[in-house]
């Protein structure tokens, strides 16, 4: 499967972590950075000088109405890339992003010596260009099938993609590690608690797919 957030099936984490890029290690003084749960990495509007790598826990990435309703956009865990639009010439924060647990370790890195990592490796900066796109891609997609289809839809198309972007295969079965609340999957579908929580005993009940409070089963994605 083609994973999003994973280049070659690596974790971004290993491949791109300054701790584990000589060069920068030698000219670079590099820390990671904790947070507790619900503090602020960044505000709307703050300057997007930075992207940043989950080492541990997870972040949010939210954004609010003009009536104040939240809108989150992204729940990120280890490995995964956020900040990136300063890649493309972003200069201002255009979402909020928030540590969700406590102990919550980032690995930042400067936009300036991203892109120099960048230059030195096309292989790489095609790689990251790639993620970005398909990340906007997808993006695309969650707001055409928030305007199109019904929220059973919307669900099973947000466990197909959590499949394809973390699943691993064990025999026709497909396991997903399980981190989002169903309050996390309503926020992120456009609906409720309880609709996510209905629907899931009732896709559970068809033995479309099993779930527990670590991990969601598909008993047969071509069934899904």
């Amino acid at each position: 499967m083609d994973n999003i957030w994973y280049l070659d099936k690596v974790n971004l984490f290993n491949v791109l972590c300054p701790h584990k890029v000589a060069d920068y290690n030698k000219e670079n003084k590099h820390e990671f950075k904790t947070y507790k749960s619900g503090e602020v990495i960044y505000f709307s509007e703050d300057p997007a000088n930075m992207v940043y790598l989950v080492a541990n826990g997870r972040v949010r990435i939210v954004d609010y109405t003009e009536d104040g309703n939240e809108v989150v956009k992204n729940i990120l865990s280890r490995g995964e890339l956020f900040g990136e639009l300063a890649l493309l010439g972003e200069n201002k924060r255009a979402e909020i992003a928030e540590a969700m647990d406590n102990d919550t370790m980032l690995c930042p890195m400067s936009v300036e010596t991203m892109q120099n990592l960048m230059k030195e490796d096309k292989a790489f900066s095609f790689k990251i260009y790639k993620l970005i796109g398909m990340r906007i891609r997808k993006l695309e997609r969650r707001i055409d099938s928030l305007v199109h289809k019904d929220v059973r839809s919307r669900l099973i198309e947000f466990i197909k993609d959590l499949a394809e972007e973390k699943g691993s295969s064990d025999g026709d079965k497909i396991r997903i590690e399980h981190y989002f609340t169903h309050k996390n999957i309503g926020n992120l579908i456009g609906t409720s608690r309880q609709t996510v929580t209905t629907l899931l005993n009732e896709l559970k009940d068809e033995e479309l797919i099993d779930f527990n409070r670590r991990e969601i089963i598909i008993n047969d994605i071509s069934s899904l």
